[in-house]
């Protein structure tokens, strides 16, 4: 990967021959687009995603003269070792970004090459996580406050984490235990959480009344400050919003195999256990169709054992 990184470090030196706007020209109108930028969370995640992109192929590069092979390049060296719903999702960022270069811009721009195609999502019934290990691993005294706070309202509202980390104080209603986020598509819903995550959150608050609601552990440097918007800045401490992918790495360091969305995953699949209706998960996880809900919502491996002792004979049952 580093040689990979030092080719393409070298070639980015050349300047533009043949005109058309510089790649973080084109960057830029894309992030201001109004379907980039009518949703916050699609805004954060592709302006992380794009910039790094921009970083290795040469911000001011033409991007005329930049070939798809260059951008196959870019996104291995940046992700190629990363999983494939990672992969994935950062390939369907940079594909939006090239295909509204051309199509809606008419720029000359290039096209994601065959080798950059998705890659295959393999099905895990093994996601839901039994409600003792997420207890277990939100009491532990090495865990710092802010990273429980995130991990049970991450479990108890059923919620994206990108949606969560998106959350400003002014967005909380803490006596009624629930929030305004932006979901999928640029839709608002309320989303609801527990005693245990309403016992965290006014500790994490600490008396704040304005600002991101995670927080990353120190302020941006010069640099990240000016390319960071101001609404990703806490105006009473100067810190940043805690990112995606920090927040990811933190759950690994406690947690090793655990990823930020099983505690959605578990929640939704908790809540079919106990017969809670599809319709209420599907409210809660803010799904728009009963499909996408069972892809979720499967009987956990206690509720299996459950209906496997029905099969058992009345006496030896227990």
């Amino acid at each position: 990967m580093a040689s990979t990184v030092t080719k393409l470090e070298t070639r980015r030196r050349g300047t533009g021959k043949t005109g058309g706007p510089a790649v973080r020209t084109a960057i830029d109108a894309f992030l201001d687009s109004p379907n980039i930028t009518g949703n916050p969370n699609t805004l954060r995640a592709y302006t992380n995603v794009l910039d790094r992109t921009a970083d290795v192929l040469g911000p001011d590069r033409a991007l005329a003269d930049v070939a798809g092979g260059e951008v196959a390049e870019a996104r291995t060296a940046l992700w190629g070792e990363a999983a494939a719903s990672t992969w994935n999702r950062n390939r369907a960022a940079v594909g939006s970004w090239l295909a509204w270069c051309a199509a809606k811009q008419h720029w000359t721009a290039p096209a994601l090459p065959d080798s950059a195609e998705r890659r295959r999502e393999n099905n895990d019934d093994t996601k839901a996580v039994s409600r003792s290990r997420i207890d277990r691993l939100c009491r532990r005294r090495d865990v710092p406050l802010r990273e429980k706070t995130l991990w049970r309202m991450l479990y108890e509202s059923a919620s994206r984490a990108g949606a969560v980390l998106a959350l400003n104080i002014e967005d909380l209603d803490l006596p009624n235990k629930q929030a305004r986020v932006t979901a999928k598509g640029g839709d608002t819903m309320w989303i609801t959480w527990g005693t245990d995550t309403a016992h965290l959150l006014p500790r994490l608050i600490a008396g704040r009344t304005r600002g991101p609601l995670f927080l990353s552990q120190h302020r941006p440097g010069p640099h990240r400050s000016a390319t960071t918007d101001l609404r990703d800045i806490c105006p009473e401490t100067g810190r940043a919003r805690l990112g995606c992918d920090c927040a990811r790495i933190l759950l690994g360091h406690y947690c090793d195999g655990l990823r930020l969305h099983q505690l959605r995953h578990s929640s939704a699949t908790h809540l079919g256990d106990a017969n809670t209706s599809a319709n209420v998960i599907m409210a809660k996880t803010g799904h728009r169709s009963l499909r996408s809900v069972q892809r979720y919502v499967k009987p956990g491996l206690a509720a299996v054992h459950q209906a496997t002792e029905t099969l058992s004979s009345p006496r030896r049952r227990g």
